[in-house]
């Protein structure tokens, strides 16, 4: 089966997106960088894409110009084991970047994020439909997501 490689669409931020990405993950790299040459669009010499991986998943930052940008309807979803993975990637991906909720950022290069506890799909697997929706309400009253006191909700 081949490999799907998602393909990040900057105006000119490819090469320091994929610096600040691959110093947030471990584990992670940059693999290469090309070039725009002669017959560009972009002056010769100028960073066309940077090729990085984080934790072994491969992507590609590209500069193609102004003419589209990142929306919500695309998002990047980080699986955290703890609350400390929780707080470590959001304080990073915050920083120069906004919050929304239930999880979700936008980063310093408006790309969106959703730093999300295992934990939180734990609690909302429950077979009790009571037990779901508190924790559903108390998450939508969030930002980043606190594992306590979802515990706290699906105790009651």
């Amino acid at each position: 089966m081949p490999k799907i490689t998602p393909f990040l669409w900057f105006d000119t931020e490819a090469e320091d997106a994929a610096k600040f990405y691959t110093s947030v993950f471990p584990d992670s790299r940059i693999l290469g960088t090309t070039y725009y040459q002669d017959a560009g669009p972009k002056p010769a010499g100028t960073v066309m894409a940077v090729d990085f991986e984080l934790d072994g998943q491969r992507y590609v930052a590209f500069n193609g110009g102004p003419e589209f940008s990142f929306s919500e309807a695309v998002s990047l979803q980080i699986d955290c084991a703890d609350q400390d993975e929780v707080d470590h990637y959001w304080n990073a991906l915050t920083e120069g970047g906004e919050e929304s909720q239930c999880g979700w950022l936008k980063d310093r290069f408006g790309l969106s994020w959703q730093v999300v506890p295992r934990r939180l799909y734990e609690l909302l697997s429950d077979t009790d439909p009571e037990v779901g929706r508190r924790i559903t309400e108390a998450m939508l009253q969030m930002r980043k997501i606190e594992i306590a006191p979802l515990e706290d909700a699906a105790r009651g």
